[in-house]
């Protein structure tokens, strides 16, 4: 029977020789874990009629071929940048995809989501009754205790209305496959639901490498619940055209790339708590020109850090005044602060009875046997059953003071351990739940050909809509490379697939593409973060440097390679190199004075010098990290082929090997100078990448001139020059009577058409301050455009034989000034900073 569903399975993807051998192949291998229920099979050991059909197909491609489209495929993953970092890493991973997504039927699916979106019903009904009238506790139905033992429960959203009406606009419910056949609920979350953007990524990786597979099992699509998700949040202002902002912990989150991701898919804008200001009951959005209204904040940091000013008052990552806001009504912030009370695992014992109270329905969807402690019948029970249970915290912090940080076997604990336990639930009992131990079932995965079973956990999000709840048809699935089924978390050995939804007839195509009626028109400049621009100049700056030192370490190493470059390997032109990349940070004092190739290897390398090319290059990555909303997967990638160039290169032996690594390095990045130019629109992101490559260009013109086009330069220092300005083509179909002082300042410096001279920077510079929203409400010219009108007019008429070092000096520190001029301009900081100018367009 098997044999022959695969027979014709086969024959929908195409005949392939070996494809029914295979099939077979991996269904006679495959070993389910005893007495656990397992995705592949149905409970009387039959394969299921989806699963068949898709290994079928799956199995009808070419012998390698699936591995060679998941591999070309999961590249996107690693040059997106698409990663994770597990609890107390620093260090990011790469985003683990398992290539066979877990398959639901149609009809399974219909009750796993009825029975989500009724959680998610239950879930802000209880928070409505919480946070409201109180009647649940008043009543008896639920104790005080199980809400106010929770740091979750926050007292100052007592009777605030939450704008919108809702307290929860996306919920998830962590899943898994109970012994009975039945899907039971884990874990509820209502706090700042994570991973509907990693499912996202992981559906557009899986989609891409099998997509006729995809198209033809008829896969339910995503995009539906997220232009539902995003329509949920616009009605939830008080605006017709609102911004809604999704408000980051920043770049080290462990899921900060996730958010980017669907910041970046859902047009949100992403923002960090120091972006934000509460002022006059509303929150506004820092950005260039000023002070914008922020509508809607899907939140991602946690409701304690949010407002520093009423709560945890160490937290670096929220807004004064946040909260005060929110009782006014000025801002709606989803899920409203103090929603997270409902992921405590004390109240997991009360739901079916709050269920049948606020609902007036039988819980559809079971979830695991919980008692907790803080009721004497309750303690009883789990002091009797002991090491039968699993014990775990009440709440959403460390029960008994840190003893216990996650749920544990006490018949897996020392002594040691054990009596600590004992010690501690007798004296504060409340703190503590016991649970029946959580048996998750398992799902085939694809290790070396062969198929195998693997623990995992499914993750479902309900979002509230203007039609209702939806549910999102699909989810977050991570696996375990253990075979242990009791517990499950991301990391070591833990990854993710794909989730799909087979429906009964085929599904219809939608983007998240809007009517023309539906939509604005409209070309913004000014609504770009201040945190967004300084990054964004700084990224710029990195980047100039990298190539700059780059160049550098290219002209100390051309002795061998060009014969009237023999010059640079040693004597002045050498020493005036190695003293740049000296000033530079590049190289540090222990690098051999007269060795050309130690000194350029550090210079490429030595991760000890702050300003050697990897790490420049690396502070550009970071910077970038911060961003990642705002950058495109092909200029990541460009970024991180540098930074994994440099990182695996070997011990650099000679001026050949050197040379290899720096062209490679440059022309990568020129690709990323092109991109940039090409590629990203013209507004005030680009411009101020565009802005801090020209400072520091211009910073850099100013110093190579003051050290190589002194009164007293030699040709080597001037020709020298002339290559790190790459203006040698320039210069010689210019000039044909060889290399004069005069004529290489004038280009260097002073030639507005040469794009690497001074006075092009500063023209260009002048082109960007042009557009760029002002501030002044008088007219007036605000203090970067007066530093460099200066500046550019004492260039401009500035004469090539009249140039001096002192000038060169003075025109380096005005660019330095005007650097300074436009961070006070732009770059505003900090929940407390003061802006030195007036803050208009509050819109």
């Amino acid at each position: 029977m098997a044999a022959d569903t695969a027979a014709a399975a086969r024959n929908k993807a195409g005949a392939e020789p070996g494809a029914a051998a295979r099939l077979r192949e991996w269904l006679r291998g495959y070993e389910s874990l005893p007495g656990t229920p397992d995705e592949l099979f149905d409970p009387k050991g039959r394969p299921r009629d989806h699963w068949l059909d898709f290994l079928g197909h799956f199995a009808a491609f070419p012998a390698g071929d699936p591995g060679n489209r998941f591999g070309l495929s999961a590249r996107h993953l690693r040059d997106s940048g698409a990663s994770y970092r597990a609890g107390g890493e620093t260090a990011e991973r790469t985003w683990p995809l398992n290539p066979l997504p877990l398959i639901l039927a149609q009809s399974e699916w219909d009750e796993i989501s009825a029975g989500v979106e009724q959680r998610a019903r239950l879930m802000e009904g209880i928070l409505q009754d919480v946070y409201g009238e109180g009647r649940l506790v008043a009543d008896g139905h639920l104790p005080a205790a199980a809400l106010t033992g929770s740091r979750d429960y926050l007292r100052a959203m007592r009777g605030v209305a939450p704008p919108g009406g809702r307290f929860t606009h996306l919920y998830a419910a962590d899943l898994g496959r109970g012994p009975d056949g039945r899907w039971w609920v884990l874990g509820d979350r209502t706090q700042a639901p994570s991973g509907a953007g990693y499912a996202l990524e992981n559906r557009l990786i899986v989609s891409r490498a099998f997509p006729n597979l995809y198209n033809t099992m008829n896969v339910h699509r995503l995009a539906p619940f997220f232009d539902a998700h995003r329509r949920g949040l616009a009605a939830a202002a008080d605006r017709s055209d609102p911004r809604i902002c999704l408000l980051t912990p920043g770049k080290f989150s462990e899921t900060y790339f996730e958010q980017a991701h669907l910041a970046r898919y859902l047009g949100f804008l992403l923002v960090e708590g120091d972006d934000l200001v509460a002022r006059d009951g509303k929150v506004y959005v820092r950005t260039i020109a000023g002070l914008k209204r922020a509508d809607v904040i899907l939140r991602r940091v946690d409701a304690d850090f949010i407002d520093p000013l009423e709560l945890n008052n160490a937290s670096r990552l929220g807004t004064p005044g946040m909260l005060e806001a929110i009782r006014a009504g000025g801002v709606t912030v989803l899920n409203m602060p103090g929603s997270g009370v409902l992921e405590s695992r004390a109240l997991m014992g009360f739901l079916p009875r709050l269920c049948r109270q606020v609902l007036g329905e039988e819980l559809r969807m079971p979830h695991v046997a919980t008692w907790w402690c803080g009721q004497p019948t309750e303690q009883a029970l789990v002091q009797s059953r002991l090491d039968e249970l699993a014990i775990a915290p009440a709440f959403n912090t460390p029960g008994g003071d840190g003893i216990l940080s996650a749920s544990r076997l006490v018949s897996e604990m020392s002594p040691d351990e054990r009596q600590a336990l004992v010690e501690r639930m007798r004296d504060r009992p409340a703190d503590f739940v016991g649970q029946e131990v959580v048996r998750l079932s398992t799902m085939p995965v694809l290790r070396n050909d062969r198929l195998e079973p693997a623990p995992f956990v499914l993750r479902v999000f309900a979002a509230a809509t203007p039609d209702g709840i939806r549910v999102m048809p699909g989810g977050f699935c991570r696996t375990s490379d253990r075979a242990d089924v009791r517990a499950l978390s991301i990391g070591e050995g833990a990854r993710t697939a794909d989730v799909w939804v087979i429906g009964n007839k085929p599904v219809e195509r939608m983007t998240l593409i809007a009517s023309a009626e539906d939509v604005q028109v409209r070309r913004i400049m000014g609504h770009l973060p201040s945190r967004a621009a300084d990054n964004l100049c700084w990224l710029g700056r990195y980047l100039e440097r990298s190539e700059m030192t780059l160049r550098v370490v290219r002209s100390l190493c051309t002795s061998s390679i060009a014969a009237e470059a023999a010059a640079r390997g040693s004597g002045e032109s050498f020493d005036n190199l190695r003293t740049l990349l000296q000033e530079w940070g590049a190289i540090g004092d222990g690098v051999a004075a007269d060795d050309a190739v130690a000194t350029a290897s550090a210079a490429l390398l030595d991760t000890a010098a702050w300003g050697s090319v990897i790490c420049n290059v690396r502070a550009a990555m970071r910077t970038a990290s911060s961003m990642r909303e705002r950058l495109s997967a092909d200029f990541w990638a460009l970024l991180a082929g540098i930074e994994n160039g440099l990182a695996t290169a070997e011990t650099l032996t000679s001026e050949a090997e050197v040379l290899r690594l720096v062209n490679r390095a440059l022309q990568t990045m020129a690709s990323l100078s092109g991109l940039a130019q090409e590629n990203m629109n013209r507004v005030a992101g680009w411009r101020f990448l565009d802005i801090g490559r020209r400072i520091e260009r211009g910073i850099t013109t100013c110093r190579l001139t003051r050290m190589l086009a002194h009164d007293e330069a030699t040709t080597d220092d001037l020709d020298l020059l002339l290559d790190l300005n790459d203006s040698q083509i320039t210069y010689r179909a210019r000039y044909l009577i060889g290399l004069a002082l005069t004529a290489v300042r004038d280009l260097v410096m002073l030639d507005p058409f040469n794009t690497r001279s001074l006075a092009f920077q500063l023209n260009t510079l002048r082109e960007h301050l042009a557009v760029l929203p002002t501030l002044h409400e008088d007219g007036m010219m605000e203090e970067p455009s007066r530093i460099l009108l200066s500046l550019s007019a004492d260039v401009d008429t500035e004469e090539a034989r009249k140039l001096t070092e002192d000038k060169a000096h003075r025109f380096e520190r005005a660019l330095m000034r005007f650097s300074n001029a436009v961070a006070d301009r732009y770059f505003l900081q900090g929940a407390s900073a003061v802006p030195t100018v007036k803050l208009m367009g509050l819109a």
